[in-house]
C-alpha cells in the first residue's frame, strides 16, 4: 500500500511541473524557435494571459473574447533626408538682405520640396548664426544672421549639426545665440551646447514608431581653444568619447546617426584616418555616419561590423549653400535614405534602405540670385557641360555603392 501511494505523489508532482512550464527556454533573439508549444496554467485555473477577466481593472461582467492573438510582423518606415554644409559667406547675406532684416527662403525654394517629404531632415549648419546685433562676418571668421535658421524652418529641415571647424569662430556667444534661436524655431541641435547638463541630454526623436538619436563631433576649431570650463561648447572627435556616447544612445534609441565634420578640403576622396573614425563609429553602434569638411562630395559606402550589422556611410556631402568659387565646390546633394524598423515578437530588425542621391547646384550671378537647385535642371549658362558633369557625378557617389540611386530631382 505505501509503495503504490509513493508512485501517485511521483505521478501527480511530474504532472503538476509539466503543467507548470518549468525549463522552458526563453526566446532566442537570433533564431526564434519555430511552432513552439506554449506553457498552459494549472488545470482549473484560468491563463492571466488569454483571460481578459484576470487583467488589472478588468470588469468582471466582460466575457472572453476568442483565443489569443497571434504575433504578427509589423513594419515602421521613415524617410530621411540630409544635406551638406550652409556656410554663408557675406554675398550670400548681402543677397538676402531686406529692408527689415535678411530673408534666405528663396533661396532654398527649388528645393524644398525633397526637404519636406523626408519625416526627418537634417542640414550641417556651418557656420554660426549669432545675428547682426553680434556683428556680421565673413571668412576666416564667421557669423551669419539669425534668419538663416528661420529658412531652413521654412524648408523643412528638423535637425541641425552645429559641431564643425567655424564652430569658435566669434566666441562662445555666438554659439550661444545659434542655439537659443534654434530653440526658439523648435529645431533640434546637436555638436554644440549651452551647458554639460544640454550636452549630457540625448538628442532624440521619435517618428512613425522608431526612435532615432543624433550626435556630432568635428576635427577641431581651426586652432582656437575651446574655452576653459566649457568644453560643451563643441564635440571634438575623440573615438572613447564616441564609442561611449555611441554606446549610450544605442541603448535608448532604435538608430543612432552619427555627424562627423572630418577630412581634407576640397579633396574628391576620404583619407585612411576618415575611414577609421567612421569603422569605429559603426563599431560602436552607429546605423548611419554623414561626413562634411571637405567642401565637395566624397562617395557613399557600407561599412560591415564585425557583429554583423551594415552601416551606412557618406563621407562628405560637399556644399549645400556656400559662397565659393569652382564646379565641384558648388555641387552639393540630398541624402535621402529609408529606415525600415521590423518588429516580430519581441524581436526588431532595422535597415536602411533605398539609398538615393539628388546632386544640387549653388546658382549664382555675379555673387548674387543665390538659389540651391537640383543639378539637372541647371541653365546652360550656369554649367556649360551639365549633363557630363551630372553623369561624372553619379559615378563618383556610387563608385563603393553601385545600388546608390542617383535621382535627377
Amino acid at each position: 500500500m505505501a509503495n503504490w501511494k509513493r508512485h501517485a505523489l511521483f505521478l501527480v508532482m511530474a504532472v503538476f511541473l509539466t503543467l507548470t512550464g518549468v525549463g522552458c527556454q526563453p526566446k532566442d533573439a537570433a533564431n526564434p524557435p519555430q511552432q513552439q508549444a506554449q506553457p498552459q496554467p494549472p488545470a482549473g485555473l484560468p491563463d492571466p494571459k488569454t483571460d481578459p477577466l484576470q487583467a488589472p481593472g478588468a470588469d468582471s461582467s466582460a466575457k472572453p473574447e476568442g483565443p489569443e492573438p497571434d504575433e504578427r510582423e509589423r513594419v515602421y518606415q521613415v524617410k530621411l533626408a540630409f544635406v551638406g554644409d550652409v556656410l554663408i559667406h557675406r554675398s550670400i547675406y548681402k543677397d538676402a538682405k531686406t529692408e527689415d532684416g535678411y530673408d534666405f527662403r528663396p533661396m532654398f525654394e527649388p528645393v524644398k520640396k525633397y526637404i519636406e517629404e523626408a519625416d526627418i531632415a537634417l542640414a550641417n549648419q556651418e557656420s554660426m548664426i549669432g545675428g547682426a546685433a553680434l556683428g556680421l562676418s565673413d571668412y576666416p571668421r564667421f557669423n551669419g544672421p539669425s534668419e538663416v535658421g528661420d529658412a531652413l524652418k521654412d524648408a523643412g529641415f528638423d535637425v541641425v549639426n552645429l559641431a564643425n571647424n567655424h564652430t569658435l569662430d566669434r566666441g562662445p556667444e555666438a554659439v550661444e545665440n545659434t542655439i537659443r534661436h534654434y530653440r526658439d524655431l523648435g529645431i533640434q541641435y546637436t555638436g554644440a551646447y549651452l551647458s554639460e547638463e544640454d550636452r549630457q541630454q540625448l538628442r532624440t526623436m521619435d517618428k512613425n514608431g522608431v526612435k532615432f538619436c543624433f550626435l556630432s563631433y568635428t576635427y577641431g576649431t581651426n586652432g582656437i581653444p575651446v574655452p576653459e570650463g566649457k568644453p560643451y561648447l563643441v564635440n571634438l572627435i575623440d573615438e572613447p568619447t564616441i564609442r561611449e556616447d555611441v554606446a549610450k544612445a544605442r541603448g535608448q534609441s532604435d538608430v543612432v546617426v552619427v555627424s562627423l565634420h572630418f577630412g581634407q578640403e576640397y579633396v574628391n576622396m576620404p583619407n585612411d584616418e576618415q575611414k577609421r573614425i567612421a569603422r569605429a563609429a559603426a563599431e560602436a553602434g552607429a546605423t548611419i555616419i554623414i561626413g562634411h569638411h571637405p567642401h565637395v562630395l566624397q562617395p557613399a559606402e557600407w561599412i560591415e561590423t564585425e557583429d554583423g550589422r551594415k552601416a551606412f556611410v557618406v563621407y562628405s556631402l560637399g556644399n549645400f549653400l556656400a559662397g565659393q568659387e569652382g564646379t565641384r565646390k558648388r555641387i552639393g546633394g540630398i541624402l535621402q535614405l529609408d529606415v525600415e524598423k521590423t518588429v516580430k515578437g519581441q524581436d526588431a530588425c532595422i535597415q536602411v534602405k533605398r539609398p538615393t542621391f539628388i546632386p544640387t547646384w549653388i546658382h549664382m550671378v555675379n555673387w548674387r540670385k543665390y538659389k540651391v537647385e537640383p543639378l539637372r535642371t541647371v541653365e546652360k549658362d550656369q554649367l556649360p557641360q551639365a549633363d557630363a558633369v551630372w553623369s561624372e557625378i553619379a559615378d563618383h557617389m556610387k563608385r563603393w555603392m553601385p545600388e546608390l540611386h542617383v535621382a535627377e530631382g
